[in-house]
């Protein structure tokens, strides 16, 4: 899960595993595979960079 920032400074957590598309026009929009849209304040580099993280975080095992 991310944290996103919707256009109203309300905080949302997003399920990073549903993002199918992420554009900036000039908001920036998050599709998820449910069709549903968000426009948030991060831009796309950001939200690439947040759901990279949470992808290592839950695939890297400390052994």
């Amino acid at each position: 899960m991310i944290e996103l920032t919707k256009l109203n400074d309300t905080k949302l957590t997003v399920n990073a595993e549903i993002i199918e598309l992420v554009e900036e026009t000039p908001n920036t929009v998050v599709t998820l595979t449910t069709g549903r849209k968000l426009i948030v304040k991060e831009s796309r580099e950001e939200i690439t960079e947040l759901v990279i993280s949470y992808k290592r975080a839950i695939y890297t095992t400390d052994l």
